[in-house]
């Protein structure tokens, strides 16, 4: 067994189903094969639209082409099908038990709660997909979701957060010229702009929920700040479309500060194949196994 804990997430545009803004054909072999590529241990997945059809047919086939995961998916919702899941590999954790957060969330989340084995520290994950529309929605939300920190828990999650990072001075990537997009696509402009000092800004308010207070840290800005790799602050979204500013770093993943100093790197893989299969770039953190036995083992 090598010594990396791998974590990939990735919002998979309508769960690869073809026919969606101008995407030809079915997209989900591309899709699964470029996570298999990556022989993920854990997958945080949005968007599985229609992945409850048919007995959640469509999640365990994804979860059996990725090496044989143990699949979780929280409900889609009457507004939106766009369900989030997680799958785990059995090999190396073992359930304690499995939740989904509904009450306050536009997207409910998939939030099961693993522990490596061997250790005695469990580990709640969660994929997350805030709301695309609502400002205010996607603050509470980010203040519904420290509970994953509760009680010195330990977490990692990620998903697509329809914000902004908050911490301009060390990101690689500007943020979208808002003139510009309430031109080109004024119902982006309202959806994701907040009001602040009487002009129109970034929404970077769960950003600063998640991290401004030290409850969570955000691994690409800690693995481009701290581990010196710039690539990984390159930005997620969107792939395709061009009328809503330039591509922006709004699918993050976070995790409790425990586990941070076991980061080894971040990757955004945004070129070739993935952008065939989806809108979102592709996310990928590699921990050092070792180290994340060590904190999730702590002194007696």
């Amino acid at each position: 067994m090598d010594d990396e804990l791998r974590v990939a997430c990735w919002n998979v545009e309508k769960n690869g189903h073809g026919g969606h803004r101008g995407a030809g054909g079915d997209r989900r072999a591309i899709a699964h094969e470029l996570l298999a590529d990556i022989r993920p241990h854990i997958v945080l997945r949005q968007e599985l639209t229609g992945a409850a059809a048919d007995g959640s047919r469509a999640l365990y086939e994804e979860a059996a082409r990725l090496g044989g995961l143990t699949a979780f998916m929280a409900p889609a919702t009457p507004e939106s099908p766009n369900a989030t899941g997680v799958m785990v590999d059995p090999v190396l954790f073992e359930i304690v038990s499995s939740h989904d957060q509904v009450t306050g969330m536009w997207h409910p989340v998939c939030n099961p709660v693993v522990r490596l084995k061997g250790t005695r520290k469990p580990v709640s994950l969660a994929s997350v997909h805030l709301s695309s529309w609502d400002p205010v929605q996607r603050a509470s939300e980010a203040r519904r979701l420290t509970f994953l920190a509760n009680g010195g828990r330990s977490a990692i999650f990620g998903g697509d957060m329809n914000s902004y990072p908050h911490r301009h001075a060390t990101e690689t990537v500007a943020l979208p010229d808002w003139e510009a997009v309430r031109t080109s696509d004024p119902l982006h402009y309202e959806h994701r702009t907040i009001e602040r000092g009487g002009q129109r800004v970034s929404d970077t308010i769960p950003d600063e929920v998640f991290t401004a207070s030290g409850i969570f840290t955000d691994l690409a800005h800690h693995a481009g700040t701290v581990l010196k790799q710039p690539d990984a602050l390159k930005g997620s979204a969107s792939l395709w479309r061009t009328d809503q500013g330039i591509r922006s770093r709004i699918d993050r993943m976070y995790c409790t500060p425990d586990l941070a100093a076991a980061l080894l790197s971040l990757e955004v893989v945004a070129d070739g194949e993935v952008a065939e299969a989806s809108d979102h770039a592709l996310l990928v953190a590699r921990f050092s196994l070792a180290k994340v036995r060590q904190v999730l083992t702590p002194a007696r």
